[in-house]
């Protein structure tokens, strides 16, 4: 197999209305920029006939190529699964929603040429997000990397091209919680970012990056890479504990002189209550990072592939993704 120069990554879940505008920009550019390229789809098992599409695609450019998982593991584990298939020299991880611009890729592969093993997509603007949205995102690189082992750069995404040292170092990590912003800060080596303004969607509804999805991932950052909310939760169960101790003496100091009030007064209740609350939520920090040690300890694989299309297998027996690729049914490239 002739050697490939440029692995793009893009992990997909009910895209079919993007996939023909995405191909349709992308590989003119990857033909003009990169000698050899391929196109890895890492696909959730959709409901709108994503994976027919690729495959339609599939057989005009047998470059693309594409996983599909047995149920949906969802984007960081997507992505993951879609770099250790990758054999590029570099890998270029994109969503295929448009919001991270094909055109950018040339300026990425500049600047690799540079010397640079990690190029990431920094956002100048996020049009066609929410204000709640785009709060919430810079409050959470804040807290990330106000409390994390490693500085993660505000306002990027997985939007990125890695070098395949990084690539070989990504998939010595055996973690079951995959998140990629910080794997790859955590990793090092020479970084820069390539400034650009997210458009918004290019057709149907976001799947990977609603809401709850963005609390989720950056919850998922911030427990990987730091114990601060242990901290945080002792140090509340602190101030909780001097704020009842002094409320207590108050009590008491009232009782002495001889100050008449109810048993069961409102604010002994707002009290009790407020120290279940404290409990409670130390209790849930506490589990988040006991959950995680469950998943690790099991071992389990991180997803479980139905099949592969458009890879020659077997790989090299020194090559680190054959070593973490689980077996799978693979169909041979045309």
């Amino acid at each position: 197999m002739p050697e490939i120069g440029l692995s793009v990554v893009v992990p997909v879940y009910n895209e079919a209305g993007n996939l023909p505008e995405y191909l349709g920009r992308l590989l003119p550019i990857l033909r003009q920029h990169a000698p050899s390229y391929e196109v890895i789809f890492a696909a959730d098992p959709s409901r709108d006939g994503t994976e027919d599409v690729i495959r339609r695609w599939r057989e005009d450019d047998p470059a693309i190529k594409l996983i599909v998982f047995s149920r949906r593991f969802r984007q960081p584990t997507a992505t993951l699964a879609g770099i250790e298939y990758a054999s590029g020299n570099a890998v270029v991880v994109m969503d295929c929603d448009l919001q991270d611009p094909p055109e950018l890729v040339p300026e990425m592969l500049a600047r690799w040429r540079e010397g640079f093993e990690v190029v990431y997509g920094q956002r100048r603007d996020r049009h066609g997000e929410t204000r709640v949205k785009k709060l919430v995102a810079r409050v959470g690189y804040r807290l990330i990397n106000r409390f994390s082992e490693v500085d993660i750069p505000s306002d990027t995404g997985d939007f990125r091209l890695l070098d395949r040292r990084v690539v070989n170092e990504l998939l010595r990590f055996p973690e079951t919680h995959g998140f990629l912003r910080g794997m790859v800060a955590l990793v090092g080596f020479r970084q820069t970012a390539v400034m650009f303004d997210r458009p918004p969607r290019h057709a149907g509804r976001g799947h990977y990056s609603r809401f709850l999805g963005s609390m989720r991932i950056g919850l998922n950052g911030l427990v990987a890479f730091s114990s601060a909310l242990l901290n945080l939760s002792t140090a509340v169960g602190f101030v909780a504990a001097g704020m009842s101790f002094v409320v207590g003496v108050a009590y008491l100091i009232a009782k002495v002189a001889g100050v008449d009030f109810p048993v069961g007064n409102p604010t002994i209740v707002t009290l009790v209550l407020f120290i279940g609350g404290v409990q409670l939520i130390c209790l849930g920090i506490m589990g988040q990072y006991i959950g995680r040690i469950y998943d690790e300890v099991k071992r389990r694989p991180r997803y479980i592939v139905d099949v592969a299309e458009g890879f020659v297998e077997p790989r090299a027996a020194d090559s680190p993704a054959s070593r973490q690729r689980p077996s799978v049914p693979v169909a041979e490239s045309s």
